[in-house]
């Protein structure tokens, strides 16, 4: 096991993958070893409404996908539970919600619920960005660095002596180093940041988030805007991380990945959990085919691009079909 990453548990990827065999698969269902557990949590923007999960729970040590159409909620969704965002039950508007109302969510056995976002991450629970946040202007070390956590020179007199910081930072750049090995990126360590491509900007921002040991990494988008060379070397990273003893949660559009490699599957629409459960039994579930599809029963589910594949680019695609037709019936 790598040294970089803490164990979430006492059990096997394994042995927490068969415990999902005899979970419902319907939204909200309880799950043997939850390692995160959220209810009743709501995020309202004016008039519309992002995020309405009335209950979801995610397996300890295990893959769990989170998927939906374009505007479902799963950033947002992100965001709250990870203290970027506040939900709207959450406000104690004209005295609040009902206490059975209110919102409320756990990590680890830990109420996180009014939590800041770098409490959030002390806690072991990290996250990476659908767009990277690496630091340009800083080296490829230098933004790894920054993912440590507990540092003695971040404190102002203890900085002004060497010796009282200098070991602890020889220790965390030896990690650093060892985590930009294996994610195939030490040789772009006193590089700009700026200047990576965009999937080694992913593979910098998983690397980043190894720094602070999390108990649990949620992965926003991880495969968006990477070329297809780097896209087997991240499915083999996140599946590395569970079987290391690491909780993975990901936001994902791309099915193919998807069915690949996760063990559970929570679809949302319309900020709603609409459906759970293994990839082939969720791509089969009404549901599911209502909301991405509609009315368009028709389309295969089995086709990977079905997903990907949104209404606006379906359209568009058309009309430069017909543009060609056209031109051709005028020469």
């Amino acid at each position: 096991m790598s040294s970089s990453v803490a164990p979430s548990g006492t059990k096997s990827a394994t042995e927490y993958r068969a415990e999902l065999k005899n979970v419902p698969h319907k939204p909200g269902s309880h799950k043997p070893e939850a390692i995160l557990k959220v209810k009743n949590v709501r995020r309202d923007f004016g008039g519309l409404t992002a995020v309405d999960v009335e209950h979801v729970e995610v397996q300890r040590g295990v893959i769990t996908a989170l998927i939906g159409p374009n505007g479902a909620g799963k950033t947002t969704f992100f965001n709250l539970i990870t203290g970027f965002d506040k939900p709207t039950s959450a406000k104690r508007l004209f005295g609040g919600p009902p206490a059975d109302k209110a919102a409320t969510w756990s990590f680890n056995g830990r109420a996180l619920g009014n939590t800041s976002a770098a409490a959030v991450a002390k806690s072991g629970m990290v996250r990476t960005f659908q767009l990277t946040k690496a630091l340009s202007r800083l080296t490829v070390l230098q933004n790894m660095l920054l993912g440590a956590q507990h540092q003695s020179g971040e404190n102002f007199f203890v900085a002004l002596i060497k010796p009282l910081w200098a070991k602890q930072e020889q220790a965390n750049t030896e990690k650093a180093l060892a985590l930009l090995e294996r994610f195939k990126l030490l040789e772009k360590k006193d590089d700009l940041a700026g200047s990576l491509s965009g999937g080694q900007k992913k593979l910098l921002e998983m690397a980043r988030a190894l720094m602070s040991d999390p108990v649990m990494i949620m992965l926003d988008e991880p495969m968006a805007g990477v070329n297809p060379a780097l896209t087997q070397s991240l499915l083999g990273h996140i599946q590395s991380l569970r079987d290391e003893g690491m909780t993975v949660l990901f936001v994902e559009h791309d099915m193919h990945m998807v069915r690949h490699i996760s063990d559970w599957v929570v679809v949302m629409a319309e900020g709603r959990v609409v459906a759970e459960g293994p990839a082939d039994t969720v791509m089969s579930d009404q549901a599911v085919i209502d909301a991405y599809l509609g009315a368009h029963h028709d389309t295969d589910l089995g086709d990977d691009k079905f997903l990907t594949d949104t209404a606006a680019v379906r359209i568009e695609k058309e009309v430069a079909a017909e543009d060609v037709r056209t031109a051709k019936k005028k020469k």
